[in-house]
């Protein structure tokens, strides 16, 4: 009688350690991507933040994109972030670790303002 296990090259323990690895990952792989929300983005074209009010969870990172041919700036009113001067197609990006709602403007065009509005869902 032949046995699997007697067969030469196969390791009973590197099987079974590499069951064990496959089978642990199926349990940490979702539960790492599911730790850190998506990026979602905002758009800057034609002198406006598209949207210009957003509602995120804690842990959202935000990504602005200036689309627009004229320089544009991304700062919150207690200046709490601000970004450089953004050229056509730069960005700027910024993560909202805690709740509350985070105003922000252009600097060099005052006119153009949004929100941020970040809470748990």
């Amino acid at each position: 009688m032949t046995y699997a296990f007697a067969r030469k090259g196969f390791h009973p323990l590197r099987a079974c350690t590499g069951l064990l690895l496959v089978f642990c990952a199926s349990f940490v792989t979702p539960a790492i991507c599911a730790a850190a929300p998506p990026a979602t983005a905002v758009d800057i074209k034609k002198f406006a933040f598209g949207p210009n009010e957003i509602t995120v969870a804690p842990g959202t990172k935000i990504i602005w994109t200036n689309h627009d041919e004229t320089p544009h700036t991304v700062t919150s009113t207690d200046k709490s972030f601000a970004s450089k001067g953004l050229d056509t197609d730069d960005k700027f990006e910024h993560t909202f670790a805690s709740e509350g709602d985070f105003s922000y403007t252009c600097t060099l065009h005052p006119y153009m303002t949004g929100i941020v509005h970040v809470r748990k869902h």
